[in-house]
């Protein structure tokens, strides 16, 4: 399947200082350079637009607001008749609703009793709210306090018609789609969703429902990946479990490949005996790294596979989520044309533990952050740091990123934090 113009030609060779201990900064370049970007562009209904990339500009047809409006429900009048000092006794001329305005012109100390949204009557440009004037038959008394153009929403101050609405490259949330309603757009441009083609490898591997022999254990990468895949909103064949053999992995990769514009795998890139998946990637198509100076998540494979995309993902679970969210997740953004969102921010926090460290790599620490009664940030690691223990990246609501740079640290120290909201 073509996935697309990749950016740049064939890829670089594995880094020469260390071809085992890519930099973190290099593998992102890396691969930010090589993904292709998806040109097939479609049609789609409003209704099934959340979370698509618009394929091209969008420009407003239309003001919005359409006509210049109350923000709240009082009494529109001319600002001329705001009393500086006491009160302001001015006529009740008629009533605006939304939908159904005043008709005529508002004279000279009167004005119109408005509700949210109504257009603004001829001869007015200001709003008292209800809770603030008093009311005596068919004369309200205005306090002063009051400023000229309050309580108003203007023609066109949201968007003004002719402009550039959303840029092609925008992923489309639900503000985004309450905007296109808002101009009568039913329908929009969108880039296709990208196809993405995954399975896991071993052995010891088992789907769910199938018995468990000794030294076997469930495929739980799979479902996580589907998670990470499904939020994402991208298409995804799952290709099940493949055992460690080099034809049935070849008969998989060659599956996925024509399936798909990005191939998947989990566990079979490290380097033991049965792990065949790098060899494969380098018979079949071309690696551009297979290790990463990360941790969790050093064993990570990027390549070519024909026009087909290849990410050879650790087998350890955390390990598969670390490298997806700080590796694949953006690559997969790029190829749909996002626009580049803007980084998850790092915060600072104290962390009350000590962290090992060597220099050389980044480190992620699975953590929670929380705010103390003070309004200090404090971060705590969920514990123990195997990258085969799932729980921690359920328990955690954020990392700690330690840059190559860093060393161990002592308790007490300040911290970068990468919260999950907005990364997951």
């Amino acid at each position: 399947m073509s996935a697309g113009t990749p950016r740049s030609g064939h890829l670089d060779l594995c880094y020469q200082d260390d071809p085992e201990l890519l930099p973190a900064a290099e593998a992102m370049r890396r691969i930010h350079a090589h993904v292709p970007l998806i040109e097939d562009r479609e049609q789609v209904a409003l209704d099934d637009a959340l979370e698509r990339i618009l394929g091209e500009d969008v420009i407003a047809p239309r003001d919005v607001p359409g006509h210049t409006n109350s923000a709240v429900d009082g009494y529109a009048l001319a600002s001329a008749v705001l009393p500086r000092a006491g009160e302001a006794s001015v006529r009740i001329a008629g009533t605006a609703l939304a939908g159904a305005p005043h008709a005529g012109a508002v004279g000279a100390g009167e004005c119109v009793r408005i509700m949210t949204g109504a257009v603004m009557p001829e001869g007015t440009d200001t709003v008292v709210m209800q809770e603030h004037v008093s009311v005596t038959g068919e004369q309200v008394r205005i306090a002063a306090g009051h400023r000229a153009g309050q309580n108003v929403r203007r023609a066109g101050e949201d968007l003004r018609a002719g402009q550039v609405m959303l840029a092609a490259g925008t992923r489309l949330l639900p503000a985004a789609l309450g905007m296109l309603a808002s101009v009568g757009i039913a329908q929009v441009c969108v880039r296709r969703r990208l196809k993405v083609a995954f399975f896991s490898t071993g052995d010891e591997l088992r789907s769910l429902g199938e018995a468990l022999a000794p030294g076997q254990v469930y495929d739980s990468n799979r479902y996580t990946l589907r998670g990470m895949l499904t939020r994402l909103g991208v298409d995804f064949v799952d290709l099940g479990v493949v055992r460690d053999d080099p034809v049935l992995l070849r008969e998989a990769i060659d599956a996925a490949c024509a399936a798909a514009d990005v191939v998947l795998t989990s566990g079979g890139v490290s380097t033991g005996d049965a792990d065949y998946v790098k060899g494969i990637l380098e018979q079949r198509g071309q690696v551009g790294f297979w290790r990463i100076a990360v941790r969790p998540g050093r064993p990570l494979a990027f390549g070519r596979l024909g026009e087909a995309v290849f990410f050879g993902l650790p087998g350890n679970p955390v390990a598969v989520m670390m490298t997806f969210y700080q590796f694949v997740q953006p690559a997969l953004l790029a190829m749909q044309g996002q626009r580049a969102p803007p980084p998850v921010p790092l915060l600072d926090a104290q962390c009350p533990e000590a962290l090992r460290k060597k220099p050389g790599r980044v480190e992620y620490y699975r953590a929670v952050l929380t705010r103390d009664a003070d309004g200090v940030l404090r971060v705590r690691p969920t514990g123990r740091t195997g990258s085969g223990l799932l729980h921690t990246m359920n328990d955690a609501n954020c990392l700690i990123v330690l840059p190559e740079e860093s060393g161990s640290l002592e308790a007490g120290s300040i911290v970068p934090v990468q919260p999950f909201f907005g990364l997951v």
